[in-house]
This record gives C-alpha cells, sequence and structure tokens, in this order.
C-alpha cells in the first residue's frame, strides 16, 4: 500500500434511510424498504462518482445503523408474545448484513454502468469494547424513528426507554429518539480481512453500524463464562470474546479502522495518506447549531476543533462524536477529514461546503 491514499466514506445510518421526515399531514414517515433502497442509490450514485474521479485511489465504505437497528429492535418489541427478544449486538448484526448487502450491490452496479472494474465486498465485521467503559452508564447515541416529545415522554412512562432530544425540524419542533450504550471502539477484530480486501483491489464495507460490539471475557476459575451460559475451559491464553447490548459509534470506530491502517503501514515501512470523510445530514459543522447566530465552520484546524468541542459546541449523541472521531484520527496519523453532504463533496474539497479539518 505504499504510496497510496486510502479515503474512509463513513455513511450516517440516514444515508439509507432518513428519519424526522413528515407527510403533508405532519405525520412521521418511517422509510420502507423501497424507500431505502432509493435513498441508498442516491448515495452509492454519488460515491461512485467520486471513485470514478479518483480512480487510482482505494476506498473504504463504513456506515451507521441507528434508523436500522432502532427498527429492528421496535420490530422484535412489537412482536414479543410470540418471538424471542432480540439483544443489541444480534440487532446490530443484522443491520451490518443488510446494509451491506444494500451498499454493496447498489455501489457496485454504479460503478460497472460508470465503466469501474472495482469490486465492492461487504464484511461483518466486531468491534471489542471496555466491559468497564462510563458509556454504559450514560446511554447517548441514537437509534430508531422520531417522536414527538409527547410521545417520547409516554414512551419513556410506559415502556422505560432512555430517550434525549435528537434535534429539532424545520419548524422548530424538538424530535426525540431513544438513545443506548455507546462504548468506545477500542480494536477491530476483522482488521487483517480489511486490509487483505484493500490490498486485492476491492472497496470493503466494513464496521457497520460502528461493529458488532464484543468485549474480552475475563478468566476466571480456568475457564471463560459466556453469554447465555456458554463456557470455555482453559482456553491457552487466547482472547475469548463475548457480545454486550450496545451500538457503537459508526465515526469512533471509522477513525479507529483509520489509525490502525496508518500504524500497520508504518510498521512495515510504508507509508499512506488516509484521509476521513463523515456524510451526514448536515453540510458540515456550525457554531451555534440551531439559534439565531449560527456560523458554518468551513475549515478549522485540529487545535480549533479541539476548543470548540470543549465548549460545547458539538452536541453529544450528534456532531460532538463526529468531531471526537476526527481528532482521534489526526491525533493518530490522518491527514485530512471532512464532514459534509454526499453530494457536496467535490465542493468540500475545493473548500466551499462542508467542514474541512487538518492538522
Amino acid at each position: 500500500m505504499a504510496g497510496k491514499n486510502i479515503r474512509i466514506f463513513a455513511f450516517g445510518g440516514n444515508e439509507v434511510a432518513p428519519v424526522g421526515m413528515v407527510d403533508e399531514k405532519g405525520h412521521d414517515i418511517i422509510p420502507d424498504i423501497s424507500m431505502q433502497w432509493q435513498r441508498t442509490h442516491e448515495t452509492c450514485r454519488h460515491i461512485a462518482d467520486i471513485i470514478c474521479r479518483f480512480p487510482d485511489d482505494e476506498y473504504i465504505i463504513t456506515h451507521g445503523n441507528g434508523p436500522q437497528v432502532g427498527n429492528i429492535l421496535l420490530r422484535a418489541e412489537y412482536s414479543r408474545r410470540i418471538l424471542p427478544p432480540l439483544p443489541l449486538d444480534i440487532c446490530g448484526a443484522d443491520s451490518q448484513g443488510a446494509m451491506g448487502y444494500m451498499i454493496g450491490q447498489l455501489l457496485e452496479n454504479q460503478l460497472k454502468i460508470a465503466g469501474s472494474t472495482k469490486e465492492v465486498t461487504a464484511l461483518v465485521t466486531r468491534v471489542v469494547v471496555d466491559v468497564d467503559d462510563p458509556g454504559f452508564k450514560n446511554p447517548v447515541k441514537f437509534i430508531g424513528p422520531s417522536y414527538t416529545r409527547e410521545q417520547a415522554e409516554e414512551r419513556m412512562e410506559k415502556d422505560g426507554w432512555t430517550m434525549k432530544v435528537y434535534k429539532k425540524n424545520d419548524k422548530g419542533d424538538e424530535i426525540w429518539r431513544k438513545v443506548v450504550p455507546s462504548p468506545k471502539p477500542l480494536d477491530i477484530v476483522e482488521f487483517d480481512m480489511i486490509e487483505s480486501a484493500l490490498e486485492k483491489g476491492k472497496i470493503p464495507v466494513a464496521v457497520g453500524g460502528g461493529g458488532i460490539p464484543v468485549v474480552k471475557v475475563k478468566k476466571m476459575d480456568d475457564s471463560y463464562l459466556c453469554n447465555y451460559g456458554i463456557r470455555y475451559k482453559d482456553g491457552k491464553g487466547s482472547r475469548i470474546l463475548s457480545g454486550v447490548e450496545a451500538v457503537v459509534d459508526k465515526d469512533l470506530a471509522s477513525a479507529l479502522l483509520g489509525a490502525m491502517l496508518i500504524r500497520r503501514a508504518r510498521e512495515q515501512g510504508e507509508e499512506i495518506d488516509v484521509t476521513l470523510t463523515i456524510f451526514t445530514g448536515e453540510n458540515g459543522a456550525k457554531l451555534n447549531y440551531q439559534k439565531p447566530d449560527e456560523r458554518d465552520l468551513r475549515k478549522l484546524t485540529l487545535q480549533e476543533a479541539r476548543q470548540y468541542l470543549e465548549q460545547g459546541q458539538f452536541p453529544a449523541g450528534s456532531m460532538g462524536p463526529k468531531i471526537e472521531a476526527i481528532i482521534y484520527f489526526l491525533e493518530n496519523g490522518g491527514k485530512a477529514a471532512y464532514i459534509t453532504l454526499t453530494d457536496r463533496y467535490p465542493d468540500t474539497l475545493a473548500g466551499r461546503a462542508g467542514t474541512t479539518i487538518t492538522v
């Protein structure tokens, strides 16, 4: 990979299934499968254009799964009387498979139509987190559909959900969503497989939804006790993993992936340039978001990003983790990072849209 440029494109879950949409009567619209395919197709059309514009670069696609994993969980809860409930790690795995399939097929189709020979491969990816991460005690990751304040209060009272304000719609009304634990990613189990896909010239879709969260099981009484009573004896010092109830932030996982690629290349005496682009529903980061004095941030230094984050300019659960991810990425060798809309990527590279953050 010496001398290569690697572009990591992190899709938000909204790039497949947007939240906060309402019909002409003001009723919430939950995107059906047809709408999700159409939305993903539009996203992949823009990405294919970028790939064809820079054909010599390598690409990794990552994606969020907030709307999707929330819908899977909601479906399981509604069918609780006839089907067993699903834990969050299984919901995450389900969404990884489905979304990887959709993104991979549509992006590869679009590339073929454009005359590119690049192939896309989706990898089910696990991400190691710390079982003692404070994120388990302070849920901040938004999942599932949107609710009004009244609907959210009813859910919290009747179902015991933890819910927070996601953002305001264009009318100034609060959009509420369910929140779940989101521990920080520490390692990517299938990292070698991702790197192998790159070396074979493929575009991997990886760490979907931030990766399926797993923890290292502590050895007790000469054995490892995992979920559902599954026990392994001895283990000979192996790393034994077990799933946990959480949704890892896909931007933090994408930043970790970039940092691991850079570190591996340097260990092998190679130099690579890696950039991280976080595609979101906003045209970049903003100061005083959704306030009368809101201001676009077109260019930021790493130091400025740290300062604004410390000042509370970037809310937890939305822009905050994106800035945290970019700070981590740049501190660990990243060349540049961008926050933008998929159709504004070329303008963002030119400094006319989105937010560009550099060291």
